[in-house]
């Protein structure tokens, strides 16, 4: 499987993250050490840290290149609901994965990278309407919505996936203030 991804993928930074995702099956993010996953590899410490800082690290540049292939996508060439779509279902297809990183509670977890990622992609939208200051009440609400937005989905995340994908993109959209609903329902 690790050498059929390595052909695929091509790249270093992946097979460290298969091997991750193939060490979460087993055991929690944060019982895993840099040294289980050179070992499977078969990199050495020195590659890994060429890429990494560490396990964290590559847990959230994994996250990224979800980012990349979905959320950060909105305003592009997708609407809102059709970004939170796929970035819900590229963390339930590797839901043992995104279950042991959201579990996580270092400091340099997902939970707090996607927390900064969302937050700084719709600061960006918001800035780009209104200019370059975003009122205080605005600010405060989209802080307050993307804790809100992460918290759940970290809950569905950890919790079972009761809802499909669709659905906790619905409900986060209807969750939006109605302030930052006219500020991200068009996001062109």
């Amino acid at each position: 499987m690790l050498q059929k991804a390595v052909r695929i993928l091509g790249d270093t930074r992946y097979v460290f993250a298969e091997c991750i995702k193939q060490l979460m099956n087993h055991q929690s993010l944060d019982k895993i050490t840099v040294t289980d996953i050179v070992e499977m590899s078969g990199k050495t410490r020195q590659t890994f840290y060429r890429y990494f800082r560490d396990k964290y690290d590559l847990v959230n540049w994994y996250f990224e290149v979800l980012a990349d292939k979905s959320f950060l996508q909105i305003g592009n060439s997708e609407t809102l609901r059709e970004g939170l779509i796929k970035k819900f279902q590229f963390i339930y297809n590797d839901r043992v994965f995104f279950k042991e990183a959201f579990k996580s509670k270092d400091y340099n977890n997902v939970e707090n990278y996607d927390y900064n990622c969302i937050l700084t992609f719709y600061q960006n939208i918001i800035k780009r309407k209104l200019g370059d200051n975003i009122p205080p009440d605005i600010e405060f609400l989209l802080e307050m919505y993307c804790h809100g937005s992460i918290t759940m989905t970290v809950e569905w995340a950890t919790g079972g996936y009761k809802l499909k994908p669709e659905e906790l993109a619905d409900m986060l959209i209807e969750a939006l203030p109605p302030k930052l609903d006219e500020l991200l329902r068009d996001l062109k």
